[in-house]
């Protein structure tokens, strides 16, 4: 057990557990994507350890660029993205895979799906490496998805709880 600022969690996931399951996404994304170069687009801050383990993984000739959103005030996703920043790239007629470290109501989501459409992507599919419940509203672009959770609260591995606790390498769960 850990305590992050007033909160106590409980260990949930061990790293070697994720590792073993970004290695085998990969695996489907490079026979998916084998005669294609998809440009990866990593949503910061939360997803960037495991954009890094997950590129690591893939043998595939393709990019990686980096956009962040603004959903979460400390525990609660708002759903409300303030501002979509850092896409430099074209998008136009491009596969493009965005990882993404959590999908908890989908709300944040749905809205760069929209942006990205908007924008003439040939394809759009997201890589998560956790996904709640609440992520059905984008199950037709959810494609690889790392593990289920239940409704908990999580940090580790990206994750955070009011900016802290993203450095963890493993994934815990709030102690009920």
């Amino acid at each position: 057990m850990i305590v992050v600022k007033d909160r106590t969690f409980e260990k949930f996931i061990c790293y070697e557990d994720i590792l073993e399951r970004i290695a085998i996404l990969a695996g489907n994304i490079d026979e998916d994507y084998k005669d294609r170069k998809p440009l990866f687009i990593a949503v910061l801050n939360g997803s960037f350890m495991f954009a890094a383990d997950l590129l690591k993984e893939i043998s595939l000739n393709c990019e990686i660029s980096f956009i962040k959103v603004a959903s979460y005030e400390e525990m609660e996703s708002t759903g409300n993205v303030r501002q979509l920043i850092g896409l430099n790239e074209n998008i136009f007629k491009r596969d493009v895979i965005i990882i993404e470290d959590i999908i908890d109501t989908g709300r944040t989501m749905l809205k760069i799906l929209e942006e990205f459409k908007s924008l003439g992507a040939n394809s759009i599919e997201v890589v998560t490496l956790f996904s709640k419940p609440g992520a059905v509203i984008i199950q037709e672009h959810l494609k690889y998805i790392g593990f289920e959770l239940p409704e908990a609260f999580v940090l580790g591995y990206g994750l955070d709880y009011d900016g802290q606790g993203r450095n963890l390498k493993d994934l815990y769960k709030l102690k009920d």
